[in-house]
């Protein structure tokens, strides 16, 4: 087995409208390339590991583009597959300030990987060479043909010995391929049928509700304020409803405003029933880091995953208490860096775990 990390979901074309315009402001766009699969792939190459994308993608310019932005940061995109059917799909961006939330449109209906079935996938190869494949919500939000191919996805990575991580990311504006069943209720359907197969879960305490029907006590997300105590025991509920699963991610997210939020996280490991929380204080208490001047919070839960599946199989970050302390700090770093991906360097990961959180110039 190698050490390879395969990601596998939709990339899109990203249109965000500048310094905080509102989008029926706008009259340019600033453009990248991005999608939660591809943001995991990137932030462990830029932490050093090896990882491998897979989508599909049409063949014009645009989609070249795409995959410059993808190998620009050092991903393996051998397995991208390129499509005579089917379009690149586009999100717009509308950045929020103080009060006012950010806001997302959707502009992904009939994209390539959306209408492409599982067996245009050459699964063998794409497992040659890894230990990992890493899922998200999101694409079997988008159609039948996606969430289909997300499930084998996750059982041919289970045959070929990898660890199969998926990020729960409820996204109730795509699940709409099955009416009249609701977005919750196909997202519940859909999901139960991969988890089996998940060896991983990261999620947040509104994803485990949406999905999986499991709340955190009466924790309200939008109050700026969370019983953190609470957390294990819906880990403990998400073990208990699928024993598969070794270890459950939950990130801690206190929105004070669209700018200012406090950043934590818990991993559960399932074999030793035991909760890790980070950050901690020098007196071993969960205190979460205070973010005051958020730039870009899209991508910041993609950063955290790609954070915890490097530490995870990386020897010396792969203790669960390790391995939860970094996906926090890279994550938290993520905040800082405009557009999807997370540009932060190991080296920077590790001196913001050992405190260094001052913002100082490095000379």
């Amino acid at each position: 087995m190698g050490n390879t990390v395969v990601t596998f979901g939709e990339i899109m074309c990203r249109l965000a409208s500048p310094d905080f315009l509102r989008l029926r402001q706008a009259r340019e766009f600033e453009v990248t390339y991005a999608g939660a699969e591809a943001s995991v792939a990137a932030s462990i190459c830029n932490f050093g590991g090896s990882a491998r994308y897979v989508t599909a993608l049409p063949k014009h310019a645009l989609a070249e583009a795409t995959m410059d932005t993808v190998r620009a940061v050092g991903i393996d995109t051998r397995f991208i597959l390129r499509t005579d059917k089917g379009r690149l799909g586009l999100y717009f961006l509308e950045t929020g300030a103080n009060q006012r939330p950010s806001n997302v449109i959707y502009d992904r209906a009939d994209s390539a990987i959306a209408i492409t079935s599982a067996d245009r996938y050459d699964w063998a190869s794409i497992f040659e060479g890894a230990c990992w494949l890493h899922l998200s919500g999101i694409t079997p939000a988008l159609s039948k043909n996606a969430a289909a191919a997300t499930l084998v996805a996750a059982q041919k990575a289970k045959a070929a010995g990898c660890q199969v991580s998926i990020d729960l990311n409820f996204r109730g504006k795509l699940w709409k391929w099955d009416p009249p069943k609701t977005s919750r209720e196909l997202a519940q359907e859909t999901m139960r049928g991969i988890l089996p197969f998940i060896d991983v879960v990261i999620a947040n305490e509104e994803d485990c509700h949406d999905v999986l029907g499991i709340r955190a006590g009466d924790t309200d997300v939008h109050s700026g304020a969370l019983d953190t105590a609470r957390y294990p025991d819906v880990a403990r509920q998400v073990v208990k409803q699928f024993p598969n699963i070794g270890k459950v991610a939950i990130t801690l997210r206190e929105s004070h405003s669209a700018t200012h939020n406090n950043w934590g996280a818990m991993l559960y490991d399932a074999a030793k029933e035991t909760p890790h929380f980070a950050p901690l204080d020098a007196d071993g208490a969960y205190r979460p880091y205070e973010i005051r001047n958020i730039v870009d919070r899209v991508g910041g839960g993609d950063s955290f995953a790609g954070g915890l599946i490097f530490a995870l199989t990386t020897p010396e970050l792969g203790d669960p208490a390790d391995a939860i302390r970094y996906a926090v700090a890279a994550s938290c770093l993520k905040h800082s860096i405009k557009g999807d991906f997370n540009f932060s360097t190991r080296a920077e990961v590790e001196a913001l775990m050992g405190g260094s959180a001052s913002g100082r110039v490095v000379r």
